[in-house]
């Protein structure tokens, strides 16, 4: 856990508002497997880029946190209350992959604290890096960040197993009450989507739209089916934005029938796709589509599905972010075969650290850190897993990634 001698201050969140300090203290979960291979490769990034952009007038003060296999070790606890304690006190923090317990217990650590901290949107903004290998074509029309609902839909944890006391007294109650034709022995599953939960997913998506100059929001949805969930999230969204944003936002109909199709300066486009139909836009249109906004499951399969068009997980970061609490983290797992080899890319952490300074208003150090790492991935002195696909890559180890980072920042 962190030293009592720890530099710096905290960050506070008042009225809305982060407050960043120069020396702000911000907590690191190294995570399992290989967490702390990729933690050490980006924390070096990290610090040369802010460094760097402010000429040692600003600096990151790490205060490292146990989380995950190596703190139950330690404490009996995968999510020790001293961890969660310091988050709390943090606001900010970065976390690497980490594992999810075996048995009962905790189902998903990353889940479990998305709950505990009521951090309600997972956001993730997915672009190509020139020089990264993928099966696209064109992979650089899509550039887009997906706002996903977080903390409701079919990832809330409310399932019994077939056969359970609760599945069968609750199949009774659908059978007998509300006349629900369903097999006994079935196991069940709720899927809760609330107009709260909807609407505040659906607002940070639009006001991030407002504050980063892109012009279309996409509601994705299966509304089509699941009327009273799904069709339900679309249908609160646009009631929010009309509420809240109505100088700002305009809808499809409204875009044909008063703008003639032309999108004004100054408005955001409001509109809605059902999920499958999506991911055939996300192919063959991508260009069309800027920030997504998603219930839980769908926002799952489609981040991961636009990773995959410009390059994979490696290059994905991902956050999140409650109301005064965010939590940047990689996109993908603990890799545990490679756990210490200094091997794999850390590119996934470190574009989360590059979010991270953005979302704290450090954008000249996340630029810094974006750039060096366009430089090196066309010096195609890569990791194994891009090398392996680069005409004439140089495979090179984690660590040596970062050096290389470093050196063009």
């Amino acid at each position: 856990m962190a030293s009592a001698k720890l530099q710096g201050e905290y960050i506070t969140f008042k009225n809305g508002e982060y407050r960043i300090p120069d020396q702000p203290i911000i907590g690191a979960l190294a995570g399992d497997g290989i967490g702390p291979d990729i933690w050490s490769a980006t924390r070096m990034v990290l610090d040369a880029a802010v460094a760097k952009a402010y000429a040692g007038r600003r600096a990151i003060c790490w205060q490292p946190l146990a989380a995950g296999e190596a703190a139950f070790a330690e404490t009996g606890s995968y999510l020790p209350d001293e961890t969660l304690a310091a988050i709390r006190k943090q606001l900010i923090a970065i976390k690497g992959p980490l594992s999810t317990p075996i048995g009962g217990g905790i189902r998903s650590l990353n889940v479990a604290l998305r709950h505990y901290f009521d951090l309600y949107a997972c956001i993730r903004p997915v672009r190509y890096y020139d020089g990264v290998p993928n099966p696209m074509k064109r992979p650089g029309d899509l550039d887009v960040v997906i706002f996903r609902e977080n903390t409701e839909d079919v990832y809330a944890g409310m399932e019994w197993p077939a056969g359970s006391v609760e599945a069968e007294e609750l199949g009774a109650y659908l059978r007998e009450k509300l006349k629900v034709k369903l097999r006994p022995g079935s196991a069940l599953g709720i899927k809760p989507m609330s107009p709260e939960g909807s609407k505040r997913l659906i607002r940070m998506a639009v006001q991030y739209a407002i504050d980063n100059k892109r012009r279309v929001v996409t509601m994705v949805h299966k509304g089509n089916i699941m009327k009273f969930t799904e069709g339900a999230f679309c249908q609160w969204g646009y009631e929010m934005a009309k509420a809240e944003f109505p100088d700002q936002v305009i809808t499809e109909e409204e875009l044909t029938n008063r703008y003639q199709g032309q999108l004004p300066s100054g408005k955001i486009l409001l509109n809605d796709r059902i999920a499958d139909a999506m991911f055939q836009q996300l192919l063959l249109r991508p260009a069309e589509y800027e920030v997504l906004a998603t219930p839980n499951l769908n926002g799952d399969y489609l981040s991961d599905a636009c990773a995959a068009q410009v390059g994979g997980l490696g290059i994905a970061p991902g956050a999140n972010v409650g109301d005064g609490i965010a939590i940047f983290e990689a996109t993908h797992g603990t890799a545990p075969k490679y756990a210490g080899l200094d091997k794999v890319n850390p590119g996934s952490l470190i574009l989360s650290g590059k979010m991270m300074l953005d979302f704290m208003g450090w954008k000249e150090a996340g630029e810094l850190v974006e750039k060096a790492l366009q430089k090196v991935i066309l010096g195609r002195q890569v990791t194994y897993d891009l090398a392996r696909q680069m005409d004439g890559g140089e495979e090179v180890s984690c660590s040596a990634f970062a050096r290389l980072i470093v050196k063009a920042i």
